[in-house]
């Protein structure tokens, strides 16, 4: 692109910055544009899990179904509350989208292909997903809206505590890699991926990144049952399409993140002769991790808040601490592989110090489950026991027609 517009006859400082600006566009506007087909996707696979046809009316196959969505929140009224605080009510759907967005930035897409390869793109990534939620606290704050304020603290709560395992996962690539440069952790799985290195470290950051999202089972963001809409529910026309939108691009982003981190991102074979291979890689890698994402979220039942906080808490924070500890300690006595040979010479010498820490952390995650498993049986026998009594309580009193006596019928708490 520079060489095209130094072609034009600009300088050379002026096409270096019009470059970059016309890149980050047009980055930013093909993100932008995938929600419209994973709507889509989730919309025809929703009523495949439900046993149901889906969007089937606009277009071949409801295809048109998404544009018809944005023409319709396009052409809707944009409606003010009384006495809303006009600034934060405002900014908050664009720093949500913006937020979102910018995460685009440090993405490697192929071997050549990156908004910026930050050295710190992994700190990066933690501060911009950070930015969701003060839009969330100025979405709340400035609705004048008991239940969108009430919404925006539970939200909050929720996203900052599942930041805390996400970021402990997120140390271990960075320290396998010896880098917070996104470019340089899949460069380090040249080899083998991160997951088979920290497959429980993998599931936890996933995890942590769906309830960061917002999405089921964790959407307690919405509980329409409690909150109504939570936060947004002040938001009509366009400012709730961009609630909605930079929901699904995170999505969506989130398995590009995951796949990037933990299954080589762009790698594969002949990737780095041929860069649209590595897009090719990307994309499939990243669907694979958004179609499991969206078989969790339409299979599984919504968490009661109280449960969703301590599951959290009580099991992930404590096993991100354990599995960062496990791996730090494996990955400090294991020696040092030669990895100077060719391809099948480094998968051989590698393949002791994947194995071990793969296995550790194998282990440590199925430790954890037999602990919640156990906790959870507990629990259960506890309830039980506080519902089952031998008091009881007279239910009705009728006469009996043969005796003309009166009977009583008990019942016990448990029943």
């Amino acid at each position: 692109m520079k060489d095209i517009l130094l072609d034009l006859g600009l300088a050379d400082g002026l096409a270096a910055v019009l470059a970059n600006v016309i890149g980050a566009g047009m980055l930013a506007t093909i993100f932008l544009l995938i929600p419209i087909f994973t709507i889509w996707v989730e919309r025809k696979l929703a009523a495949r899990f439900q046993n149901r046809i889906g969007p089937n009316r606009a277009g071949p196959l409801g295809l048109l179904q998404s544009f018809a969505d944005v023409i319709k929140l396009l052409g809707k009224e944009m409606i003010f509350p009384r006495h809303v605080d006009v600034v934060p009510y405002v900014l908050a759907p664009v720093i949500m989208v913006s937020a979102v967005v910018l995460i685009v930035a440090v993405i490697p897409l192929a071997p050549t292909i990156i908004g910026t390869d930050l050295s710190i793109g992994a700190l990066y990534f933690i501060a911009v997903s950070s930015f969701t939620t003060i839009s969330v606290v100025m979405a709340g704050w400035g609705s004048n809206n008991k239940y969108a304020l009430l919404g925006a603290f539970r939200t909050v709560a929720q996203l900052v505590s599942y930041e805390i395992p996400m970021v402990f996962m997120l140390l271990l690539p960075v320290m396998l890699a010896g880098s917070m440069s996104m470019m340089g952790i899949v460069e380090f799985q040249s080899n083998y991926w991160m997951i088979f290195y920290l497959p429980t470290a993998a599931i936890i950051f996933l995890a942590s990144n769906i309830a960061e999202i917002g999405r089921a089972p964790f959407d307690l963001i919405e509980a329409e049952s409690e909150l109504v809409a939570g936060y947004m529910i002040e938001y009509s026309a366009m400012p709730f399409a961009m609630f909605y939108l930079a929901e699904f691009l995170h999505a969506f982003l989130v398995a590009v993140i995951f796949s990037v981190l933990f299954l080589g991102g762009w790698q594969g074979p002949f990737a780095e002769d041929l860069p649209v291979l590595g897009i090719l890689y990307l994309t499939v890698k990243t669907f694979i991790v958004y179609f499991g994402m969206m078989w969790v979220r339409m299979t599984l039942p919504r968490f009661r808040i109280d449960h969703m906080m301590a599951f959290n808490w009580k099991f992930l924070v404590p096993l991100s601490i354990v599995q960062l500890l496990v791996a730090a300690f494996i990955w400090k006595i294991m020696p040092e592989p030669d990895l100077t040979g060719n391809l099948i010479e480094r998968w051989v010498n590698e393949f002791p110090r994947m194995a071990v820490m793969g296995i550790s952390g194998l282990v440590v995650g199925y430790a954890s489950l037999v602990m919640l498993r156990n906790y959870a049986s507990q629990q259960r026998k506890h309830i039980l026991s506080l519902t089952t009594t031998t008091q009881t309580y007279p239910l009705a009193v009728s006469p009996t027609p043969a005796t003309g006596q009166s009977s009583v019928i008990v019942v016990t708490p448990g029943d």
